[in-house]
C-alpha cells in the first residue's frame, strides 16, 4: 500500500496538470452549440483511461456518449466487483460576469482549482481514476474489479443512463456502487452521505386575456395573471414555514433520535450557515434545525417567475399570463408521482375562476437512503478515516441524484455517497472550485476504499 501512497503524493503536480486538461472542455450538456465539446470530452476521457491502463471505450446513445472503462480482468477469476459512477457533463457557465476567471480556463488561487466542472463532476470522479492509476503503474494487485461508468446527461436528467444499464445489466453486475458527486461539511469532516432527497419538478401557467392590455384603458375589469399567481403561490406556505397543502406530509417518516444527534456532531453554526448564503435571517420549518430543514425535510420551492414586460423601463399592461417553475424536494416514503397529484389538485382547486389553469409536468425521483450500519457503509467509512486522518460523519444531503435509485432497481445494489466538494465550492454557481487538498484525500481514501470494501 505504500508504494501506492508513494505514487500518489510525487505525482500531484501530473495530477492536476491533467484535472486542468479535462477542465477545459465545455461540456455543458444542456445547450446544443456544445454537442461537439461534449464527444470531444468523452474521446479525450476514454483515451486518458487507456493511458493509465484501463480499458475504455465509448458507448454512444441517443443523446451524450457514455464512458466505460474498466480495470484489467484476470482470467478465470471470481472477485469482487464494484462500480464507480461520474458525470463528464456540466452546468451552464452563466452568468458570465460573474465570473472572477474564464470558466473554462482553470485557474489556481492557493489550494482551490476555479473552472466550471471542477467539483461537479469532473474532480471528484478523476480522483478515482488516479487512485486506480497508482495501483496499475506501481504494479500493486487490485483487490477486485472495477468499472468505471462516466456520463454525459447527469445535468439533464441522465435521459439515457438507465436505458444503458439495462442494455448492459450482466456486464455491469456488480456488489455495490460508489459515487463521488456529493459534499462533505469541511475539510476536517470527511463524510459518508447516506439520505439524499428526491424531487418532483412541474410549471405552472395562469392565462388571463388573450393579448397583454392597456393596463389604464382595461385594468381594474379582468384579473391581472401575475396577481393571481402570486396571490395563489403566496397560499402554499404558512407562518412557521410548513408547506400548507393537504396530505403533502402523510408519508413523512420521522426521523430518529440517532439521526438527529449525528446532525448535531456536523461543524456548521447558525451564525456560519447565514454567512455562506448572504442572507439577512435562516427561515425554514419550525421545529427542526437548519441541518434538518435542507436535509431531512421536503420543500416546495418556487425556481422561476415570469411574467408581463421584463425589459428596461415601463410598460403599463396587464399581462396576459404568468408563470412558475416548481420543484418539491421529497423524503423518504413520500413517493413522486403521488406528491406531484397531491400538489397539482390543490393547485387547481385554489386556482381563481378568472383565469385558465395549466400544468406541464418534469422529471421526478424518489428520496434515497441506504444504512450507515452495513458492512459496505462501515468499510467506507474506514477508508475515509485512513484518508483524512479524522473521524468521519454521517450526512444526508438535500440534493437529489435520481440514477442511484436506478442502481437499486436495475443493478440491485447500494449506492455509497463519498463526496468531496465543500459547502462553499460554488457548485451550479459562478466561481465553481475544488479543493486540492481534497483532490489527493480524495485519491487516498480510493486507493484505501477498495481494500476495504474488498475485505468487509
Amino acid at each position: 500500500m505504500q508504494a501506492i501512497l508513494d505514487y500518489l503524493k510525487q505525482n500531484q503536480a501530473t495530477f492536476i496538470s491533467d484535472l486542468c486538461e479535462f477542465l477545459r472542455f465545455p461540456s455543458v450538456s444542456a445547450q446544443p452549440q456544445h454537442n461537439k465539446d461534449m464527444l470531444a470530452c468523452a474521446d479525450w476521457l476514454a483515451k486518458h483511461c487507456r493511458q493509465i491502463g484501463l480499458q475504455a471505450k465509448v458507448c454512444p446513445t441517443e443523446g451524450h456518449p457514455i464512458v466505460v472503462a474498466k480495470t484489467p480482468r484476470q482470467k478465470g477469476a471470481s472477485r469482487p466487483h464494484f462500480m464507480v459512477y461520474g458525470h463528464y457533463d456540466v452546468q451552464p457557465p452563466e452568468p458570465l460576469d460573474l465570473w472572477k476567471s474564464p470558466p473554462f480556463e482553470p485557474r489556481i488561487k492557493g489550494w482551490s482549482l476555479f473552472a466550471r466542472g471542477s467539483t461537479d463532476n469532473k474532480g471528484q470522479h478523476f480522483a478515482h481514476l488516479k487512485a486506480v492509476e497508482a495501483y496499475l503503474k506501481t504494479g500493486t494487485p487490485l483487490p477486485c474489479d472495477l468499472t468505471f461508468v462516466i456520463e454525459g446527461e447527469e445535468e439533464v436528467g441522465s435521459k439515457h443512463l438507465t436505458q444503458f444499464l439495462k442494455a448492459n445489466r450482466s456486464e455491469l453486475d456488480c456488489d455495490a456502487v460508489v459515487v463521488s458527486d456529493t459534499g462533505m461539511p469541511s475539510k476536517k469532516h470527511p463524510a459518508l452521505t447516506y439520505g439524499l432527497r428526491g424531487i418532483i419538478a412541474f410549471e405552472i401557467t395562469l392565462v388571463g386575456p388573450s393579448r397583454d392590455l392597456h393596463s389604464g384603458t382595461f385594468g381594474g375589469v379582468g384579473d391581472n395573471p401575475a396577481m393571481a399567481l402570486s396571490q395563489l403561490l403566496g397560499k402554499l406556505r404558512d407562518k412557521n414555514g410548513r408547506i400548507a397543502i393537504p396530505h403533502f406530509y402523510d408519508d413523512v417518516k420521522p426521523l430518529t433520535a440517532y439521526e438527529r444527534s449525528e446532525f448535531r456532531k456536523l461543524p456548521i453554526t447558525d451564525r456560519e450557515l447565514q454567512k455562506l448564503l448572504g442572507v439577512k435571517k435562516l427561515f425554514g420549518e419550525r421545529g427542526f434545525t437548519p441541518t434538518e430543514q435542507r436535509s431531512a425535510r421536503p420543500t416546495f420551492e418556487i425556481n422561476g417567475l415570469t411574467s408581463g414586460y421584463q425589459g428596461e423601463g415601463s410598460k403599463t399592461i396587464v399581462p396576459s399570463w404568468a408563470r412558475a417553475k416548481i420543484t418539491c424536494r421529497l423524503v423518504p416514503n413520500q413517493r413522486p408521482e403521488r406528491i406531484r397529484k397531491i400538489v397539482c389538485d390543490y393547485l387547481k382547486k385554489i386556482c381563481p375562476p378568472t383565469v385558465h389553469f395549466k400544468i406541464d409536468a418534469g422529471h421526478g425521483a424518489e428520496a434515497y437512503m441506504v444504512s450507515p450500519t452495513s458492512k459496505e457503509a462501515q468499510a467506507a467509512l474506514r477508508a475515509l478515516r485512513k484518508a483524512f486522518n479524522r473521524e468521519p460523519v454521517l450526512l444526508r444531503e438535500g440534493g437529489s441524484i435520481p440514477i442511484v435509485n436506478d442502481f437499486k432497481k436495475v443493478l440491485g445494489v447500494d449506492t455509497l455517497l463519498l463526496g468531496l466538494a465543500l459547502p462553499e465550492d460554488n457548485a451550479h454557481s459562478p466561481n465553481e472550485k475544488f479543493d486540492l487538498d481534497n483532490f489527493a484525500n480524495g485519491q487516498r481514501m480510493s486507493a484505501f476504499l477498495w481494500q476495504e470494501l474488498t475485505s468487509a
